[in-house]
């Protein structure tokens, strides 16, 4: 028998598509994906028809449509005063995940040492795999989820090339400090380090100001790979239409390595892209209120039926423990919700290292209809009683 790689041997089937699938399987509600099920903005819609019977059917720019990133950049100037030069510094993806992944693998190199938060999200190990280098995991501590300056410090060194922090954070929705950040931002100078940001949630922040993107910060500019995307604030995770931000060298890498895996994001979902930036604050405060009032309905529930959780401050998850519930083997408990009660969610072992911290949590996707989550909800009591 041919053996396959060791690299292929390593990775597993994502625990949150695997979720999804098990949903459709068993025709349960599926809390796994933050996939939304109502309808994505009008506009956005009308500008992909648009470029769809307009013909848009050859591969765009592989970097990206000129207009997109326009757009990205405008986006970043008005919002932050963060100057970006569209040519240069910005390259459109199959979604924020294929960015996370060309920015790994156009930075680090075997040996390499990428320093990941824990809990941490499903695609960063994976990347770290593929690129050769070692995850060196560093514990956020419930449960606020904080950042500890010391730990993290003690995690960097001359073997540290990245190291990758959502912001806000998934799966734990904690909206870091600005003093977090600045923490990152003096280790990531001083060891000569990049930092791969996915702010992917940053338009969905509940509490609080929203922190300034970790490349504005002083020194930063260099040394940060921004990513974003149209998937979550705007409800077309379908539509895989991601970017990178980062400074001309870096995305030079990101951009060889970009063509090598993908070519190009699609061509008439990047036309939407730039319809969907365009859209102004009031749009963004009302998406934001609306995820805020489902957010608030989700951890209510939840907590009504036996787990622990506490608000996220921003993002569309919930991780929640259920401990409460007897709850010793998340795995076993994510599955029999699927089967038994008509929910999916995803064991917290998709997002640690050490099972020991993960046993008796699983995280929960509220971006969806309300009619859908009260449903879901509705199960829950109804099933966990029994």
């Amino acid at each position: 028998m041919l053996d396959t790689s060791l690299k292929a041997r390593r990775l597993h089937e994502s625990f949150v598509r695997e979720m999804a699938r098990l949903c459709r399987a068993h025709g349960a509600i599926d809390l796994a994906q933050s996939f939304p099920d109502f309808p994505a903005p009008a506009r956005l819609k009308e500008a992909a028809c648009r470029a769809i019977a307009a013909d848009e059917n050859e591969c765009s720019v592989t970097w990206g449509e000129p207009a997109l990133r326009e757009a990205i950049a405008e986006s970043a100037r008005g919002r932050h005063g963060w100057e970006i030069d569209a040519g240069s510094e910005i390259t459109v993806t199959c979604g924020s995940s294929e960015a996370l992944v060309a920015a790994v693998l156009g930075i680090l190199d075997p040996g390499d040492e990428l320093v990941v938060p824990e809990p941490f999200q499903e695609g960063c190990v994976p990347a770290a795999v593929l690129a050769g280098a070692a995850p060196r995991f560093v514990p956020l501590r419930p449960p606020a989820w904080t950042l500890d300056a010391d730990e993290i410090a003690a995690a960097f060194d001359e073997r540290t090339r990245g190291i990758v922090l959502a912001h806000p954070h998934d799966p734990t929705g904690r909206v870091f400090s600005r003093d977090d950040l600045e923490a990152v931002a003096d280790l990531c100078r001083k060891w000569d380090v990049v930092a791969i940001c996915d702010r992917g949630w940053e338009r969905l922040v509940y509490e609080g100001s929203e922190t300034a993107p970790l490349a504005t910060f002083p020194g930063m500019a260099d040394r940060t790979v921004t990513i974003g995307g149209l998937s979550q604030a705007y409800g077309v995770a379908g539509w895989r239409v991601g970017w990178a931000i980062a400074p001309p060298p870096l995305t030079t890498a990101i951009r060889r390595v970009h063509d090598s895996m993908t070519v190009a994001a699609p061509a008439p979902f990047q036309a939407a892209g730039a319809e969907a930036l365009a859209l102004g604050d009031d749009f963004h405060r009302e998406i934001a209120g609306t995820y805020r009032r489902k957010r608030d309905l989700m951890v209510e529930g939840l907590r009504a039926v036996g787990f622990e959780c506490a608000p996220p401050q921003g993002g569309c998850h919930v991780l929640a423990d259920a401990a409460g519930l007897g709850v010793t083997d998340d795995v076993g408990f994510a599955r029999r919700l699927v089967r038994e009660v008509g929910v999916g969610c995803v064991p917290g072992s998709a997002f640690f290292s050490d099972p020991d911290r993960s046993r008796t949590l699983v995280r929960f996707a509220f971006g969806k209809r309300e009619e859908t989550l009260i449903e879901a909800l509705r199960r829950l009591e109804e099933g966990l009683a029994n």
